[in-house]
């Protein structure tokens, strides 16, 4: 098994907000995070694919149908927008790094043919990263 791994880079911005709190439960939880009018982050993103050497092409994946993919459903769909208007998964959901991981993940492991996903690490900041392993 030879595991892979794609780095791409997008920027967005979101906010932290539950419609089901009340606005000062929402601030309580999510200070600054939950300014209607967001912020935003430059998000690293890593995607590893897992599967077996092609013995034809010397390949696990096709890295330009990797980048392809990842531009198409992840890059097009999230990089410069504002999560919570503009990306479906997050117009009921809380945007959370860890949310963003498996909506990525979610995007991306239906479109994978050659090799299977293995994981999606996102990165909000340098040091703050969430992996996602598909068991959600």
């Amino acid at each position: 098994m030879v595991y892979l791994t794609r780095k791409a880079e997008f920027a967005a911005s979101h906010y932290y907000h539950n419609p089901e709190f009340t606005p000062e439960q929402n601030r309580a939880l999510f200070g600054k995070c939950n300014n209607p009018n967001g912020h935003g982050h430059n998000y690293t993103l890593e995607v590893t694919v897992k599967g077996s050497v092609d013995p034809t092409s010397g390949f696990v994946v096709d890295l330009k149908q990797l980048k392809d993919v990842m531009n198409r459903e992840v890059l097009d769909a999230m990089d410069h927008r504002f999560l919570n208007k503009e990306v479906p998964e997050f117009l009921h959901q809380i945007p959370t790094t860890e949310n963003i991981a498996i909506a990525i993940w979610q995007r991306l492991a239906p479109k994978l043919k050659a090799a299977q996903l293995h994981r999606v690490r996102v990165y909000e900041t340098p040091d703050l990263f969430v992996d996602f392993y598909g068991e959600a």
